[in-house]
């Protein structure tokens, strides 16, 4: 954890090249690229390849599978939450500012229009000062 973590930008700390499920498809076919992509969400992107949403696995288990929904019926779009996300070129105090305004753990990286990553909460870890990750930590995780 260096303390030049919070000089750099978004797209300098994130996964690239994060994969998309599309708006129309199945929160099975959704499983199953998280499942084999060892991820715990996707970014959700429309027939224009534009950012829709996120989904994660905690929502395809409580939204579909604990309400007996059809996982082969149920489409990504349908439980598409919350579009937030940070330019590539913006720095990693703004990144982890939403994060904590928006109580997430994981966003969408965004450079001119496309998406072109994620960050997450592991990233950030290995960039920020331990105080400053305690303190994302604390309010990420706060219930107000």
């Amino acid at each position: 954890m260096t303390t030049e973590g919070v000089s750099k930008t978004a797209g300098q700390v994130m996964h690239e090249g994060a994969e998309c499920i599309g708006e129309h498809e199945s929160l099975r076919r959704a499983a199953e690229m998280m499942r084999d992509m060892s991820v715990g969400a996707l970014p959700i992107c429309g027939d224009d390849d534009r950012l829709k949403g996120i989904i994660t696995d905690r929502d395809i288990v409580i939204k579909c599978v604990a309400e007996g929904k059809d996982l082969d019926q149920t489409t990504a779009s349908e439980l598409a939450r919350g579009l937030v996300w940070v330019d590539a070129n913006a720095n990693v105090e703004e990144a982890l500012a939403k994060m904590e305004e928006h109580q997430i753990k994981r966003m969408p990286v965004i450079d001119n229009h496309r998406i072109v990553g994620m960050i997450t909460e592991a990233d950030l870890a290995k960039e920020l000062p331990d105080s400053k990750l305690a303190e994302f930590v604390h309010r990420v995780y706060a219930r107000g």
